[in-house]
């Protein structure tokens, strides 16, 4: 007698619909691991970043807190220049003209001890990253060189301040032709 009677056939079909079942169970179940194991890891990757974001924009502000203060301190020190210029060159002033450099020489040195740097214009061919050019003149010099600066430009360590004003020589009119 062999075991294919009805009901050995339907325990059978039973038992394999239980396997088809639990295969498909454990084919879903291990997609929803899957998945949750990779949010799992994006989260802690972007807490990651969001901790360096933090840290770098904590040093950033440690390293570049003065930068408002040295912002308005240059206008301190244009008024400076403005005033010896605005001086006569009559001996009755050199008491004042010798107040007023010292008090100016103090500033620079104080921007200096504390990374604040003109920026080099005249002479230097213009660059957008640090000149802003005001005008184009006619000149001698090579076209695209500062010949002369309106305003002084300055920098805080690496972060530009205030751009230089400047007038660049433009191509002469032989050159053009």
């Amino acid at each position: 007698m062999t075991d294919d009677t009805p009901a050995n056939d339907e325990q059978d079909l039973s038992i394999e619909q239980h396997l088809a079942e639990a295969r498909a169970e454990i084919v879903a179940l291990t997609g929803e691991r899957d998945a949750e194991r990779d949010r799992a890891l994006r989260m802690a990757a972007e807490a990651e970043n969001s901790r360096r974001r933090l840290e770098r924009d904590k040093a950033d502000a440690v390293q570049y807190a003065a930068t408002g203060f040295a912002r308005d301190m240059l206008s301190v020190a244009d008024n400076f220049a403005r005033a010896l210029e605005s001086l006569p060159a009559d001996e009755a002033f050199a008491g004042l003209r010798g107040g007023i450099e010292a008090t100016q020489r103090e500033l620079l040195g104080v921007f200096e001890r504390h990374g604040i740097k003109r920026v080099a214009a005249i002479g230097m061919p213009l660059d957008p990253n640090v000149h802003q050019a005001m005008v184009e003149v006619p000149s001698d010099a090579e076209a695209g060189t500062i010949v002369s600066e309106m305003q002084a430009g300055w920098q805080y360590k690496d972060r530009l301040l205030r751009p230089a004003l400047v007038a660049v020589a433009k191509a002469s009119e032989g050159a053009a032709a």
